[in-house]
């Protein structure tokens, strides 16, 4: 087949798929602006001296958790420097979240729901869905680049870093479109394709974020595609050739993912799953969620012993940290704070991340259960005995399980490195400071079960947690958010076990919200219809 034989159709295609799928590329456009937007609009309102810009500048230095989640703050002196900071490599991560399930969901997703077979009865190339679903996550990640870069440029940022900021949220969207293309080609069904992915995605994320951290050899920036951009420096350099490695690679791997897929089978992935036992072995609702959900469960319980091993390797340095930061001293010298004090928030902090993304966890075991209903695979097992209470009781307890094991697996990999630093934190401090930052983590997934249990149609709103916690804990303290605000996170209510002084009386009231959701969960998973 000649190649614009295997394009033909692309185009009334695109046309069509833009027009249903363009109003879910909002969110994705939006989140990036408004957190380029929110620093340039807030930085001189919130640090208008310089004593306060070099207390921040200290705070975040003697942070390395900051530092794996924003990257290397090259210069927190300045708006521009501030807002390069803050949301480059973030902006950035959720972006390629964007291009992700955009490429996914305009390829290998139309397989698996039947779509595709319709539009391959008709005049359509065999490349043309593959080469639409690109198109479409590029033309996201284009709108997601411009809007930002515009947009913070006119409330403020000056132009050519706005602008090369809003560039490299493109370019991360092109890269991870084609790894997402390469991944549909591999992956036996969508969700796995996405979750290939996506764990790229994370493990590169946290990569570039380990080496800048812990202040690595330049070289090894180079090897990681995240770090490309993060080298662009808006504000402090606006390197714009960075970009063109990154263009090159995604070309490179989209090339890749079109040769892979006129050598696999309609509906199958290169890698084949592997075959179910002749008859099920599951006898009860929870045996069938646990077995569900034991692949993914098994990856995210290594990731968090890698997780473990990271904030780790940070808590032991973290003396050295303090040490090497010198307008740290001085705020130390003033007596505005203590190195105990800022070891207890340092703890906490990074097990609060741990709890964030072991909440993410939580919350697909949650949705994996709507994706049942809408596969048809609910109904077969609610015409037993099985009631749906005791159905959804099982999904719902291996959500609130896995999460916490994961929590407790970082908390005691922490908990060995701490033990052996020296720095006020024994291996118990570590451990129950993972124990009392579970409760939180359970908040966020009841909020889940609450909305697919009462209203899944709603089943964006059962991230709203995670996206809410995550804003408020990491974000939150840098925009001098009141306490009232802050507290609608539950991890801020997690105590601070290591200060001597922790309140565990949060703990009950988050306990109660987590109740609350679980009731209206159930309550409205027994009365409505499926799916």
């Amino acid at each position: 087949m000649t190649a614009p034989a295997a394009l033909v159709g692309t185009r009334p295609l695109l046309r069509a798929s833009l027009r249903h799928e363009a109003h879910s590329f909002a969110p994705w456009v939006l989140l990036p602006t408004l957190l380029a937007v929110s620093s340039v609009i807030a930085y001189p309102l919130l640090f208008p001296e310089p004593q306060e810009r070099q207390a921040f500048a200290a705070t975040v230095g003697a942070n390395p958790a900051l530092g794996l989640i924003f990257g290397p703050a090259f210069d927190l002196s300045t708006v521009d420097g501030f807002t390069a900071w803050r949301s480059l490599a973030l902006g950035g991560f959720v972006t390629a979240l964007g291009a992700i399930f955009t490429t996914v969901k305009a390829s290998r997703g139309q397989e698996d729901s039947g779509q595709a077979e319709l539009l391959a009865s008709g005049v359509l190339g065999r490349q043309s869905r593959l080469l639409t679903a690109l198109v479409m996550a590029a033309i996201l990640s284009v709108a997601v680049g411009i809007v930002a870069g515009v947009a913070t440029s006119l409330c403020g940022g000056a132009w050519e870093s706005s602008m090369l900021l809003g560039a490299g949220f493109t370019v991360t969207g092109w890269m991870f479109a084609a790894v997402a293309a390469l991944c549909a080609q591999i992956g036996a069904d969508a969700r796995t394709a996405t979750s290939i992915a996506v764990a790229t995605l994370g493990v590169l994320f946290v990569l570039r974020g380990f080496l800048y951290s812990v202040e690595a050899p330049g070289w090894t920036t180079w090897i990681n595609p995240l770090g490309w951009v993060e080298e662009t420096r808006p504000a402090t350099g606006d390197h714009w050739w960075p970009l063109l490695l990154a263009v090159v690679l995604a070309c490179v791997v989209a090339a890749i993912a079109f040769v892979l897929q006129t050598s696999r089978d309609f509906g199958q992935g290169l890698v084949a799953p592997r075959p179910g036992p002749g008859r099920g072995t599951a006898r009860t609702p929870l045996a069938l969620a646990a077995r569900l959900n034991r692949s993914p469960v098994v990856s995210w319980s290594l990731a968090f012993v890698g997780l473990g091993v990271i904030f780790g390797y940070f808590t032991r340095s973290v003396k050295d940290l303090f040490a090497a930061n010198p307008a740290l001293a001085q705020i130390f010298a003033s007596g505005a704070t203590s190195p105990a004090t800022l070891v207890s928030a340092f703890l906490a902090t990074i097990l609060s991340l741990v709890g964030i993304i072991a909440s993410v966890a939580g919350v697909q075991i949650v949705n994996r259960v709507r994706a049942e209903e809408l596969d048809d695979r609910t109904e077969p097992v609610l015409a037993t005995a099985i009631t749906r209470n005791r159905y959804y009781g099982g999904n719902v307890l291996v959500a609130f399980a896995a999460p916490a094991v994961f929590v407790l697996i970082a908390g005691t990999v922490i908990g060995v490195f701490a033990a052996t630093a020296k720095i006020g934190i024994g291996f118990g401090d570590a451990l129950l400071q993972a124990l009392g930052t579970v409760p939180a983590v359970w908040t966020i997934v009841a909020l889940a079960a609450a909305v697919i249990g009462a209203r899944p149609q709603v089943q964006l709103a059962s991230w709203l947690g995670v996206i809410v916690s995550f804003v408020l804990t990491l974000l939150g303290p840098s925009f001098k958010l009141p306490d009232w605000a802050l507290g609608i996170s539950p991890f801020y209510h997690v105590p601070k076990v290591a200060s001597g002084a922790a309140d565990w009386s949060g703990l009950w009231w988050i306990s109660l919200v987590t109740v609350a959701f679980l009731v209206v969960g159930f309550a409205g998973f027994r009365r409505r219809d499926s799916p």
